[in-house]
Formats: structure tokens, sequence, C-alpha cells
């Protein structure tokens, strides 16, 4: 039977973005922005760039901001037209008109497993792409469609990875366990395991840089059993350890730069980087870092 395409999408945004208080109390901090768009719409086009258009957030009681900005505001958009300046909205305009956009509460903050769960019903059995709201991932191919690309060949969950050779820096990330394939940047995942030892790390060097995956509907019962971590919180990670123990699993080595958003300093790191993109503002940047 042909593999069915992927046109689902789930991005987890439920957390309280307590590193970021006090700007976190009343915005949450997949709002935050990264020069003049905030941190989730770039993970939002990286999807709708890969096909995906259809997407649901898994939300908690403080992400209303996030709704509004993916909601169509006529009144405010006649508005710009009017003064010239609809090109400034323009492109979240369009996004909006290539995605239909759903969402669902976690009712309580048990890790982001559980919020994956959230959107079951929505996804249903159909294979599906899913991300955090915090991560951003510059490439020149979006990375969520590299994977693709991987699952519609291998037909098993896929999850993007990276390859470093510093062994201690690879303790503070997910590791991940596997045999390389014949296929370029694809490896036959055995084992994940959270920031291990040194000794322990990852021989083939793979990390989880930026969490972006393909499931299948393989996940949905290993989630819905699966018990409680760190933190006495459900976690992605442990699912699809036990996933890759019972099914396939690969894991692609995507071409693209990793940016975390979780903290100050690598929000600000991120802005830097998109900003050194933009000639427009290029120079003025350089001139207040020298």
């Amino acid at each position: 039977m042909p593999t069915p395409k992927v046109k689902k999408g789930v991005i987890t945004v439920a957390g309280l973005g307590t590193r970021f208080l006090p700007a976190t109390k009343a915005m949450p901090k997949e709002m935050l922005p990264v020069l003049d768009k905030p941190v989730v719409q770039y993970i939002v086009e990286e999807m709708a760039q890969s096909g995906i258009t259809e997407i649901i957030f898994v939300t908690s009681s403080q992400k209303r901001p996030i709704e509004d900005h993916f909601d169509r505001d006529g009144d405010f958009e006649r508005y710009l037209k009017e003064k010239g300046k609809s090109d400034r909205i323009q492109p979240l305009v369009e996004l909006s008109e290539r995605v239909r956009f759903f969402y669902t509460r976690q009712s309580a903050p048990l890790g982001n497993g559980h919020a994956l769960l959230c959107a079951r019903e929505f996804i249903g059995s159909e294979p599906f792409a899913f991300s955090d709201g915090d991560s951003i991932i510059d490439s020149k191919t979006p990375v969520t469609k590299q994977l693709l690309k991987v699952f519609y060949r291998v037909r098993s969950s896929v999850i993007g990875v990276q390859r470093i050779d510093d062994r201690a820096a690879m303790t503070k990330y997910g590791n991940v366990y596997g045999k390389r394939t014949r296929e370029p940047r694809t490896y036959r995942v055995s084992e994940f395991r959270e920031k291990p030892p040194v000794e322990a790390t990852s021989p083939e060097g793979l990390i989880v840089g930026g969490m972006r995956y393909i499931f299948t509907k393989d996940i949905w019962p290993i989630l819905e059993g699966q018990s409680r971590g760190k933190d006495n919180e459900i976690w992605v990670a442990d699912a699809a350890n036990a996933l890759a123990k019972r099914r396939s699993f690969y894991a692609y080595e995507y071409e693209g730069i990793y940016f975390d958003t979780g903290d100050k300093v690598a929000l600000l790191k991120t802005a830097l980087h998109f900003a050194f993109k933009d000639p427009a503002i290029a120079l003025e940047i350089k001139k207040l870092v020298q």
C-alpha cells in the first residue's frame, strides 16, 4: 500500500516559561520575538514549507496570545492596507491561508509526552510531524521536509539528529544510539538515552538537536502506557525509546543549524544569528558588538 501523505503536525506549547519571568507572566515564551517574528512562527513556517496543512497546538491556560497571533484580524489588516503597510503582515496572512490551526489544552503540566497524547484524537491513525515550541532550525531545506523524505522511504518513525565530536558536550543532550544504514546520513535507532555520562555517550556522536519527529500511529499505545520518568512526568523521549525497541525507528542527521531558545542567552544568540543574515541591520549590529 502507498505510504499516506503527512498533512498534520503537532506543536507543544504548554510550558510555563519560568526562565523568562517576569516577561512570560503575560506573554507565552513561544511568542518572544526573534527579530520581527515570534519563536513559534519559525516552527510553523517550517512545517508549512514541508507540506503540513493542519497544525494542532497543545496549549495551557496562559497561551491565548498564540491563538490570537495566528487568527485573522480583518479590521487590523484593512487598517494596515489603508496606511500602505500591509506588506508587514502579509507573510503571516499567507501562512494563515496555507495552514488550518487547531488548539487543545493540556490539563496539567505532566510532561511533553502527556502533552503529545492530548493531540491523539486530532491525529487519529495518521502519521504526523511533531515539534516542541522552543527550537528553531535554520536550514536551506526545512528540517521537517528532510525527515519526511526519509519517512516516505522507510515508512517508519524518524527523528532529526545532529552529530558532534565533543563527548563532554554530548552529556548535555539526549543521545541517540544505532547503526548507520546504506542511505546517507541515516541510522537505524536502537536506543535513546537522556544526558548520559561522558563514558556512555553515543558512539555515533548523535544527539537530539531540536525536537523534530515524524511519528507513526505506533507511538500512541506506548504513550498511553508510558510510566512517569524524570520529575514524575511523561516524556516523549522515553516513549520513543520504547518504540525503537519494538519497531523500526530511524534517525536522520539533518542539514541545518539548531537554535535552542529556552533561556535568555540562547534566545539572544538566535536573534543575533538572524540579524547577521539581514543586510539591512547586520552592519548596525556589528558596530554594536565590536
